[in-house]
């Protein structure tokens, strides 16, 4: 799991489970406005072979207004 921008979106908990279903959990890591895209590989790094990407988010980040 990876964050283009991880000041604006952070991935934590990656796990794959037995079955091959994958979990994660995004956070907002600023107070400041911006977009990312978040992918997740088909393969582990450590695996022969060239990871691929099996999925892309895109998120947009816009934060809650202030008030005085």
């Amino acid at each position: 799991m990876r964050s283009s921008a991880p000041v604006l979106v952070l991935a934590s908990g990656w796990r794959v489970d037995a079955d091959g279903t994958s979990h994660a959990s995004l956070r907002c890591a600023g107070t400041r406005a911006g977009t990312a895209e978040v992918t997740a590989s088909a393969k582990a790094p450590d695996v022969a072979g060239a990871a691929r990407v099996a999925f892309t988010l895109h998120v947009n980040v816009v934060p809650y207004t202030t008030q005085g």
